[in-house]
């Protein structure tokens, strides 16, 4: 019985045919509040804190508090970015997966802290310190900063604060007095002259200054008044050359913080590279760094807290009142004043990190779906020089043809060039790709000059040059290794860069993406959250390009969106033993891949119908002569059940027919939708991605609009929008078409014959957090600043995720400025091509 009911929940989980959730408009929410699948149930609760999750991620992101509760819905079911941005749209209101990712980053920050907070209540409350008031403030807790604060004192190994130590002396009914009743308050009383530290009168006032102070800082409504009154002011950071610095550090690092050396700026306009470069010092010795707060703030403050927060309820004596004076001013300068300072730097410094994290997801995404370059024979070049440089020719389908060593710097170079030639002809090879590193320069005015002498006529060659960031680390891989087991590690960098160019997704993947090079600082923000959100970038690629089940390498299955490299390695294991998948339905026959990993890939995974359609005919022939070698045995044989048990099963794919639907965007939830959309439009599914499919579809569009569709097929109009995307892409669609291919050229550019106001046409190389690095063909990239990048300059055709461009964007510049002697070109944008 119990198989029987794990049976049917399998087969329930594998239930995809209901629309997806609606939005319900109301009075109180217009724009209609998504409403919770009834399905998801069991969720783990949150742990309690004083302030509500879903509140305090919305406040944080900026993002709407209901779209908030669905995402952290979806995450906690486990969904993947790439699934919930492509097939969730309804439920986050149209984010794409970087607001995502960033909404998921905070949410992680929010539990860590309360998660923390917790732990540290545990302990407390395991010592018996924990008091009422000490609960309240770590509950109130909501950043890591603010629980170090509160719970410093009991931390283990801990002296205990000056407060702890007046509250042992008994001081603390004292302290309580002043506020609530200081008529009756006698410090006099208090005095024991054989107890160290109440010994005189001045003793017992400084314990119970103490206990305010402590008391003050601690206070949730005087904390929030400062912070308030400090983002009203005009609060700088200040860095300074560090005194000691000289005699400890290299002088040529010093000069690299030369502007930070006298730096002073308001919090509020500093910028993110600035932070990261003023910690950068500090880390290094060589820089000083403080937070200056104006005088003005501690005096505003201490007078709210005298006259208003913390004012005695009854009259107090003056003596009483220069106490609670002192204890204010004391809890500010000793207490208050260093938390504020941790609390701005760790905030500039968390903001600077995740914007340049999301700067090297930005260019890494840009990176890899650079358009592929199809249909040609290409010769990969890792230049060298004493080594020599590494050749790999490698064919259209990415299959290596040729490899050798030439030496075009060493006195050598015109007699390699024959061999070059003779290879060119003989691969009918006119496309060369340039790594970028050692020898570079020299190997590209190599080629140029035969290429302008047209020595390898009647062949028109061209050449680009590729980043080879991480080539070399990848040639000694393992992964390397396993696909190239007999070339030399020097000789797999060259078809690395050879690859590169045929099809980056494929090839980069393999790389580690910290080793690709785009971005800056990376060294000095946070590792683990460098990686997570790089993996990341390169699980939305390739699940948003998608892959082929039945050609795809495991590497790259890998990456899918509800993938592994357990599943991936079984994907493959599945297809080696039972031959081609023939339709989405058969992945959830893969070893380990369930309900959930079936619902986050299946969208991503595509299927090549006319190979499919091949193969299956090719089955059906050989089926059909099987069969009537069959029908001259026994007739029990066929008729018999045992007959199953004793022969070998049949193929996985026999019984299986080919969906044309699979080849599509369209996840299988939508299937049923989507073939009511077909019998709708009078379509044929087999017409899928032809132009009579477009337009039927446009023809129903124009008549009832895409909102009427949605609403007769009692659907979303994200998820009816997905499925006309499905129907009407032509077969083979690729979303990285829309991206700049490699730059090609025939001839090159020296510094020296730049002039000011030249205009040139270059690449996007880098994106940082100042500026743009620009390729622009003459062996030194140059910089656009931040400034002369403008909303009015960018492509108004391409769809943008900031103000901002990335790796591989054709652009047209002009020449500011050049500095020939230190290799300085400042550019101006005037146009993305």
């Amino acid at each position: 019985m119990e198989n029987e009911v794990k049976q049917e929940k399998y087969e329930e989980d594998f239930t995809f045919d209901e629309p997806p959730l609606k939005r319900i408009k109301s009075t109180t929410c217009p724009q209609g509040k998504p409403v919770k699948h009834p399905g998801s149930t069991k969720h783990q609760e949150e742990l309690e804190m004083n302030w509500d999750i879903v509140q305090a991620l919305s406040e944080r992101t900026n993002i709407e508090p209901w779209v908030c509760a669905n995402i952290i819905c979806l995450f906690r079911d486990e969904n993947t970015i790439p699934f919930i941005a492509r097939y969730r749209k309804e439920l986050v209101n149209n984010l794409e997966a970087d607001a995502l990712r960033e909404v998921q980053q905070t949410l992680e920050e929010l539990r860590t802290v309360a998660k923390k907070t917790h732990a540290t209540i545990q302990k407390i409350k395991k010592e018996g310190k924990l008091s009422g008031a000490l609960l309240t403030a770590l509950l109130n807790c909501k950043t890591l900063d603010e629980l170090d604060h509160v719970s410093a004192p009991y931390k283990t190994g801990s002296k205990g604060t000056k407060a702890q130590r007046a509250k042992q002396l008994g001081l603390e009914p004292a302290a309580i007095s002043l506020i609530e009743n200081p008529v009756e308050l006698s410090l006099f009383s208090y005095i024991k002259p054989n107890v160290k530290g109440l010994t005189t009168i001045q003793e017992v006032e400084a314990g119970v200054q103490h206990i305010l102070a402590d008391m003050f800082a601690k206070d949730k409504d005087t904390l929030d008044f400062i912070r308030t009154l400090c983002q009203q002011r005009y609060i700088c950071i200040q860095s300074a050359l560090a005194k000691v610095s000289s005699k400890n550090v290299n002088e040529k690092d010093v000069n690299k913080f030369q502007l930070y050396q006298n730096f002073s700026c308001n919090i509020k306009n500093i910028q993110h590279h600035q932070i990261l470069a003023i910690n950068r010092g500090e880390n290094l010795k060589i820089l000083t760094v403080k937070v200056n707060v104006p005088d003005g703030v501690k005096n505003e403050f201490c007078r709210w807290c005298v006259n208003e927060r913390w004012r005695p309820k009854r009259y107090a004596k003056p003596e009483l009142m220069n106490i609670l004076h002192n204890s204010v001013e004391d809890s500010y300068k000793r207490l208050i004043y260093p938390l504020l300072c941790r609390e701005f730097r760790s905030k500039l410094t968390s903001d600077a990190e995740k914007e340049s994290i999301m700067m090297f997801g930005r260019n890494l995404r840009q990176l890899l779906l650079t358009s592929p370059v199809r249909g040609r024979t290409l010769m990969g070049v890792d230049p060298g020089y004493k080594h020599g440089c590494k050749l790999a020719i490698i064919s259209p389908t990415s299959q290596i043809l040729h490899t050798d060593v030439v030496y075009l710097h060493s006195g050598q170079g015109f007699r390699e060039a024959e061999k070059i030639r003779r290879l060119l002809v003989h691969y009918n090879c006119s496309t060369v790709v340039i790594g970028n590193g050692t020898a570079c320069r020299e190997t590209e005015a190599y080629f140029a000059d035969l290429i302008m002498k047209k020595y390898f006529a009647p062949l028109d060659v061209v050449y680009c040059i590729v980043s080879e960031a991480g080539a070399s680390i990848y040639s000694v891989s393992p992964e390397a290794s396993k696909e190239m087991p007999d070339l030399d590690p020097n000789l797999r960098s060259a078809v690395s860069i050879a690859r590169r160019v045929q099809d980056p997704l494929a090839e980069l993947v393999k790389i580690e993406p910290k080793h690709i090079g785009v971005g800056m600082y990376q060294h000095d923000v946070s590792q683990t959250l460098l990686k997570a959100t790089l993996d990341s970038v390169v699980e939305e690629c390739v699940s948003f390009v998608g892959v082929d089940i039945n050609i795809c390498s495991e590497i790259l299955l890998r990456h899918i969106a509800g993938l592994n490299a357990n599943r991936a390695k079984n994907i493959i294991e599945w297809r080696e033993k039972n031959g081609p998948f023939i339709s989405r339905e058969q992945l959830k026959e893969v070893k380990g891949l369930g309900p959930k990993s079936f619902q986050q890939c299946a969208g991503f995974i595509r299927f090549n119908q006319e190979y499919i359609r091949t193969f299956c005919s090719n089955q059906q022939t050989k089926l059909a002569a099987e069969g009537h070698t069959l029908m001259a045995k026994a007739d029990v044989q066929v008729t018999s059940e045992k007959w199953g048990k004793k022969k070998s099963k049949p193929a996985a794919n026999v019984a299986v027919r080919p969906n044309p639907l699979d080849q599509t965007c369209i996840h299988p939830e939508s299937y049923d939708i989507a073939k009511r959309f077909l019998t709708l439009i009078g379509g044929n599914p087999n017409d899928i991605g032809k132009p009579d499919m477009q337009q039927k579809v446009n023809a129903i569009i124009q008549k009832e609009g895409i909102e009427g569709a949605a609403k007769t097929l009692n659907t979303t109009v994200h998820t009816l929008q997905i499925i006309i995307d499905g129907l009407t892409q032509p077969e083979g669609f690729d979303i990285r078409t829309d991206f700049d291919k490699p730059d090609f050229k025939r001839s090159i550019v020296c510094l020296e014959d730049l002039s000011i106001g030249t205009v040139l046409t270059g690449k996007v190389e880098n994106a940082t957090l100042f500026g743009v690095f620009v390729d622009i063909g003459v062996g030194k990239s140059g910089l656009i600043p931040i400034r002369n990048i403008t909303e009015t300059k960018l492509s108004k055709a391409k769809k943008r995720r900031s103000l901002g461009l990335g790796p591989g964007e054709r652009v047209e510049v002009k020449v500011l400025n050049i500095d020939i002697p230190r290799s300085r070109i400042t550019l101006d944008l005037l146009r993305v091509l």
